[in-house]
């Protein structure tokens, strides 16, 4: 990692916070561009969590371990995400079936990349984690 690295995750949470207050700030409905354009942000900060994980245990196991934890809580989160947007209505009003995405149909574009990300964000942690992990009250082991 170069030395800018934190700046570069200090503007991406700055422009986080940005978003929060100038789009987020009207009432009515969550559209679904905006539950997409969440659930890609959560799926790249997975993917930098698994990577820190990965490192961290390398050389400190308490630390890994807590990284883990909060990547499985991070895919967890990933996944409302993901059912959300399928359970919002279209642009047209109508609601579409979660059937269409578990029988890998999804309703079409952009609805095929929401559903892409989710399920090699999936193949990523069935590398990492155990079903047991994933529904446990507490994610893995805590070393002190």
């Amino acid at each position: 990692m170069s030395h800018d690295s934190p700046d570069l995750l200090r503007f991406a949470s700055a422009a986080v916070d940005v978003h929060h207050h100038t789009r987020l700030a009207d009432e009515g409905p969550l559209p679904r561009a905006e539950l997409d354009s969440l659930h890609a942000h959560t799926n790249a900060l997975f993917g930098l969590l698994d990577t820190a994980a990965d490192r961290a245990r390398a050389h400190d196991a308490a630390v890994g371990d807590h990284l883990h934890g909060a990547r499985l809580r991070l895919w967890q989160v990933c996944e409302h995400l993901h059912d959300a947007y399928h359970a919002a209505p279209r642009a047209d009003g109508r609601r579409p079936t979660r059937e269409a995405c578990a029988s890998r149909l999804p309703e079409g574009t952009p609805d095929l990349g929401i559903c892409r990300r989710r399920g090699a964000t999936a193949a990523r942690l069935r590398r990492i984690a155990t079903p047991t992990d994933l529904h446990a009250p507490v994610t893995g082991m805590v070393r002190r």
